[in-house]
């Protein structure tokens, strides 16, 4: 039996986790939940956005599903530091063309590999009236963690390419660490290709050759960045799912935040959600059910029948998630 930590968090997080709840139960696999509470509806009930018994049921768990959460004022991200209590330093964000949306290119097939525990996201800040500081956190042991994550990322999906994304004519001393880290990993991997880009000329080839990337790896706000655009290449958030994985625990999300101006509509994508569930299942080692659920996703969206406003349908969110479970069984 699996045990999966459910955090639902608010906004159409509830919404899209009920949708996955659902096809998951369809599954001829032995599943547990348990429930645990995060983000802004937590905060008001219990004064923050990640109760510790929250944090003792994820660190329990075989793999987390995430919904979604909407940001506290000054809180801290919920999202975020379960991220750093789990360890889940990469960060993993596929990206693909799928046939029956409006994608940029039909051939479009890489995956972005974000560090996850350092960078700007580290929320180290300080300062007075007059100025404030945000440390940018750069070790030479998380760039080369990534850099292995993301070079065993590129074998294991039969690719040949890993680019690195940073900025280091500018940020010499902790972009110069990352990069370095990377050709440093590299000299183990003699098979894989490598290339490097400053970010803002990578934001460019995003959209002039998507084609011809197969894994990036980038540190935290760089890889966030860029993920959110790639998505804008294929379709939109709503089909863009995301895993956090260490070397202990796993934590999947869909990209897409808590969308607060059609929670509680039922119409919002759950693919995202859908899809980062068969990314748990690919993690826990059901190879089968994690390609029946991508092959199920693929199927309802090529057949354009059946899909929710974000792609031009006018479906239920429960809508989409029943016809994705019909092809599954």
């Amino acid at each position: 039996m699996y045990n999966i930590a459910i955090i639902s968090g608010d906004g159409i997080g509830n919404e899209v986790m009920e949708c996955c709840e659902y096809m998951l139960d369809k599954l001829d696999l032995n599943f547990s939940f348990e429930y645990g509470e995060a983000g802004f509806e937590c905060f008001n009930k219990n004064g923050t956005t990640l109760p510790q018994e929250t944090l003792k049921i994820a660190n329990k768990s075989d793999a987390v599903l995430f919904g979604a959460s909407t940001s506290t004022p000054g809180q801290p991200s919920p999202i975020i530091n379960l991220r750093k209590e789990l360890n889940v330093y990469a960060n993993i964000r596929p990206i693909k063309s799928y046939k029956g949306v409006k994608c940029l290119r039909d051939d479009i097939d890489f995956v972005i590999v974000r560090e996850n525990t350092e960078g700007l996201y580290s929320q180290v800040e300080y300062g007075d009236e007059d100025k404030m500081i945000a440390e940018r956190i750069i070790t030479k042991k998380a760039s080369e963690r990534i850099a292995k994550a993301a070079f065993n990322l590129c074998i294991k999906r039969g690719q040949d390419k890993v680019t690195c994304v940073h900025k280091s004519n500018v940020l010499k001393k902790t972009d110069g660490v990352f990069k370095e880290s990377f050709y440093n990993i590299s000299k183990q991997y003699p098979q894989i290709r490598t290339e490097d880009y400053y970010v803002d000329a990578m934001a460019m080839y995003l959209i002039t050759q998507p084609q011809n990337f197969d894994v990036i790896v980038s540190s935290n706000l760089f890889g966030d960045i860029l993920s959110d655009e790639s998505a804008g290449l294929v379709g939109g958030l709503g089909l863009a799912p995301s895993g956090n994985i260490g070397d202990h625990n796993g934590l999947f999300e869909p990209v897409h935040g808590s969308a607060p101006d059609i929670a509680g509509k039922n119409i919002a994508n759950p693919c995202s959600m859908i899809l980062s569930a068969s990314m748990m299942l690919d993690y826990l080692g059901e190879w089968e059910s994690a390609n029946d659920i991508k092959n199920a996703v693929e199927k309802v969206i090529a057949e354009c029948k059946i899909r929710t406003p974000d792609l031009g349908g006018n479906s239920s969110t429960m809508d989409v998630t029943k016809a994705i479970v019909k092809e599954l069984i």
